[in-house]
């Protein structure tokens, strides 16, 4: 199965959460490779950080900072994880042409929810030719973990409510875990297993690969 993980916006936690299920995916003795087209290249650099480390399970990583590399398998039956925004262009309408789905990490706030109307916009557009559509999922990443603050319920009844794109039942926090596992070319359930982080990864990856 080819999953993008893709927005319009930068900042969204798309990298981080390609990672976290490229490694959850490996440990799961799945044969996994990872696609980096975003120009920022922060999965290359958590990879690198991983693979220095000499931290196991490993994975394959591709990357360009343009089109998909003439070396992709066009057939595999690895689980293929593509990394990209909207920021290279032309590898992002070259990953839609070939994704199996779709999945729009969003942060709590209207600005976001606005961001992932146009990206549906782009997403019709750039699959247009297309016979089979790719499945459409989002969920809140970064969600705020004060139960007093409705920003991010009032977010997820916004997603709930668009057309196209299904809204999957589980959050990512917004927590400082997810960013120190992060830099240390770990997974979040790695660092520290028993921890809201990693509850909280765990359901939605295994939501994701069923």
């Amino acid at each position: 199965m080819i999953t993008v993980i893709g927005s319009l916006k930068g900042g969204t936690g798309k990298s981080t959460v390609a990672f976290n299920l490229a490694v959850w995916l490996a440990e799961q003795g799945k044969q996994v490779l990872a696609l980096d087209l975003d120009p920022q290249e922060t999965l290359s650099d958590v990879y690198d950080i991983r693979e220095e480390e000499e931290i196991e399970p490993t994975f394959e990583l591709m990357k360009s900072k343009g089109g998909i590399p003439k070396s992709f398998p066009k057939k595999t039956r690895k689980q293929v994880l593509i990394d990209v925004g909207t920021a290279n262009m032309k590898g992002f309408k070259e990953a839609l042409a070939i994704a199996h789905r779709i999945i729009v990490p969003v942060p709590p706030s209207q600005a976001d929810v606005w961001s992932t109307q146009r990206f549906l916009s782009i997403i019709s557009g750039a699959t247009a030719s297309r016979k089979k559509k790719p499945e459409l999922l989002c969920f809140i990443n970064r969600a705020d973990t004060h139960i007093g603050v409705r920003e991010t319920d009032e977010a997820e009844q916004a997603l709930f409510q668009l057309d196209g794109i299904k809204l999957i039942p589980a959050r990512l926090g917004q927590r400082t875990m997810f960013r120190r596992s992060f830099s240390e070319g770990c997974a979040v359930y790695e660092l520290e297993p028993s921890g809201k982080a990693a509850a909280e990864f765990t359901r939605l990856a295994k939501i994701l690969y069923k």
